[in-house]
């Protein structure tokens, strides 16, 4: 069993620096999927914080004077007829 170990142990230091490479690579890739992740919870929590802020601003309501156009509709309408 000795034997074993210094083999293992041998097998180990051989392959040390690429499972190192290896472990770098995994965390790496690890800290950056998270980050992305981290990025787009953020994001998504202030676009819903915008949208509640926006839908409770008061809207601003428009009034639209018609007078104008019925007037003007009435006038061509009175020339349109045929006079009696």
């Amino acid at each position: 069993m000795s034997q074993e170990k210094v083999d293992r142990y041998k097998q180990e230091k051989a392959n040390r620096k690429k499972n190192v490479k290896k472990e770098k690579v995994q965390n790496a890739l690890r800290k950056f999927a998270v980050g992305i992740v981290g990025l787009a919870m953020v994001g998504w929590i202030g676009y819903s914080a915008y949208g509640t802020y926006e839908a409770r601003k008061p809207k601003q309501e428009a009034h639209i004077d018609y007078t104008a156009l019925t007037d003007l509709q009435s006038e061509l309408s009175e020339l349109n007829t045929p006079a009696e």
